[in-house]
């Protein structure tokens, strides 16, 4: 009977690490989706100081507040 508890322990376990695994690499594509939107935003940021405006305020048909 000891060796059924001791296997049925083990496939417990098993289990476990196997939702483990599974959390990391979920967590691990999260911050790689996060870290290339930071390296896209600052990238961006960068372009898009230096572009000259395209429209100014005597462009706008309406001027709200």
């Amino acid at each position: 009977m000891e060796e059924v508890d001791v296997i049925r322990e083990l496939m417990r376990i098993e289990e476990k690490l196997e939702n483990i695994e599974k959390l990391l690499a979920e967590l691990l594509e999260r911050e790689e989706d996060y870290a290339i939107m930071k390296i896209a935003e600052e990238s961006l940021k960068e372009f898009l100081e230096n572009e000259p405006d395209l429209y100014s305020q005597e462009d706008l048909k309406v001027k709200y507040g």
